[in-house]
């Protein structure tokens, strides 16, 4: 469960490239059986990221390198006129409106992008030829007055294991093309000559020169996200693999992608291949839905382990408050003879999984089964550090993740614990029944939670540092089944993040 938040972000960018794709993908006949990841995109969430499709678009037609037009007419009394226009650029740009559609009939995304406008300045040289020879010898400053409608058909495919939608099918419509020359704006006998026979070649040169751009900002964004994703689901040698399991899927009211989920450390790797995941386990009323797999979670906390990441020392206040849960005659002569009247500023407490946490999933939440070991020592001055308890216990504890305030949120709802191993300097025997008894009631009332609340504590910054707080996530939800998890959630887009992208990119 406390690794949902972090997959959240990864899996969500996936979809959010455009990029031209090659050759599509190929997967088995039983795709869905080797999935433990999928990310479900509904309309809701479509339309809202739609809102930054703009941003991409002006990027685009601002970043926009228009090669010279050239062309040659002949005109009746002139002879041949021969015209180029150079140094293109576009200012003043808006656009009135976006809107998107999902057509599961073409498997496709329309996006309508309405009234662009735009002023396309630059300078117009004009002569006329002989039929031996070209002579150019007049030039004026121009611009362009543009009205377009901006047509996008995205299709999602598969392209070396990745969600690569295919945003070559762009298409144009003018308008309003109108040319002014130095700035007059009432028609002239220059104007007139040049307007009709231009606007021709220069409507097809702003169509190829725009959607390139369009595509070529796309797939910037694509590495951009892609890069982003990839490093959200690493932490150091583990690494979640995001490619896909099957081809991405586009309905009316949602776009889905399935996704590989198995954890990848060192030079081990684990494997799925008896995924419980079905279409049906989703559903439409949420802006983005996460179904994760049992066996990605298992494979996370197995990586973990292995890594030496499941350890936890405590000192000072919060030692305290562990051994200080309540204010007690026996509590106090209990902790008075562990630590044999030492300072908590001078003692330390390591808490470590002895075995890989084994995880499942259930209604009541995620289940827990771990074998753990805790010391405490006390550091004298001068002198190796005196063990001053030592236990080892089969802990089973359930847990509830919640995510709010940009914070995740663990809490143990059910815990047993079983002590196997017991030494302490001041319980010899191990039959102090006043010793055994704080013990037993500490970890299960201050212990368990404290170390759970640590664990939620770190995997917030480390979900954070991946810039997953740059999210706003509304109303998320948890929700734990048999085998699987699905975090449903709306949110808002951080524009920004994009904005500052593009920025230094372009």
């Amino acid at each position: 469960m406390c690794w949902a938040g972090r997959i959240m972000l990864g899996t969500f960018s996936i979809l959010l490239g455009l990029v031209h794709a090659a050759a599509a993908c190929e997967f088995g006949p039983f795709p869905y059986r080797g999935t433990g990841i999928v990310c479900r995109m509904t309309k809701p969430a479509a339309l809202l990221l739609n809102q930054e499709i703009a941003q991409v678009i002006q990027a685009a037609f601002r970043n926009a390198k228009f090669p010279n037009v050239t062309g040659e007419r002949s005109m009746r009394l002139l002879g041949r006129v021969a015209y180029a226009l150079s140094d293109i650029q576009v200012n003043d740009l808006s656009i009135e409106r976006s809107e998107v559609e999902l057509k599961e009939e073409d498997g496709a995304i329309h996006i309508s992008i309405r009234n662009v406008t735009a002023l396309f300045k630059g300078t117009l040289s004009y002569g006329y030829t002989g039929a031996w020879f070209l002579q150019l010898f007049h030039s004026v400053d121009f611009e362009i007055e543009s009205s377009i409608d901006l047509q996008l058909n995205i299709n999602l495919m598969c392209q070396k294991d990745r969600v690569a939608p295919d945003a070559s099918d762009c298409y144009l419509t003018f308008h309003k093309l109108t040319l002014h020359l130095q700035g007059d704006k009432q028609p002239g006998w220059l104007k007139q000559l040049f307007t009709d026979f231009i606007s021709f070649t220069l409507k097809l040169v702003l169509k190829r020169e725009v959607c390139k751009e369009i595509n070529a900002v796309a797939q910037m964004l694509t590495n951009f996200v892609i890069d982003l994703a990839a490093n959200f689901v690493r932490d150091q040698d583990i690494v979640v693999d995001i490619s896909l399991a099957s081809d991405p899927v586009i309905k009316a009211r949602y776009i889905e992608s399935h996704h590989k989920g198995t954890v990848l450390y060192k030079n081990s790797s684990s494997v799925l291949s008896d995924s419980v995941f079905s279409p049906s386990l989703l559903t439409e009323s949420r802006m983005l839905y996460f179904w994760l797999s049992e066996h990605s979670f298992s494979s996370l906390a197995a990586a973990a382990f292995l890594d030496g990441q499941l350890v936890l020392n405590l000192r000072g206040e919060k030692l305290q408050e562990l051994f200080e849960m309540e204010d007690t005659e026996v509590q106090r002569k209990a902790v008075q003879r562990i630590f044999q009247g030492t300072s908590y500023n001078d003692s330390v407490a390591k808490v470590w999984s002895l075995t890989q946490p084994q995880i499942s999933f259930q209604p009541e939440g995620t289940v827990v089964r771990s074998s753990v070991a805790v010391e405490v020592s006390i550091l004298l001055a001068g002198e190796e550090p005196l063990v001053a308890l030592y236990m080892e216990k089969e802990i089973t504890v359930t847990i509830q993740a919640t995510y709010a305030e940009k914070k995740l949120i663990l809490q143990p709802v059910d815990s047993s614990v079983e002590i196997k191993v017991f030494k302490c300097t001041a319980d010899p025997s191990g039959e102090d029944p006043s010793i055994q008894s704080f013990l037993q009631n500490m970890i299960l009332v201050a212990g368990i939670p404290e170390v759970t609340s640590s664990i939620g504590s770190a995997l917030t910054s480390l979900m954070n540092s991946k810039r997953l707080d740059l999210f706003d996530i509304i109303n998320p939800e948890i929700i734990t089944r048999k085998g699987y998890v699905i975090v449903q959630l709306d949110f808002g887009f951080p524009n920004h993040l994009l904005l500052n992208f593009l920025e230094k990119s372009l």
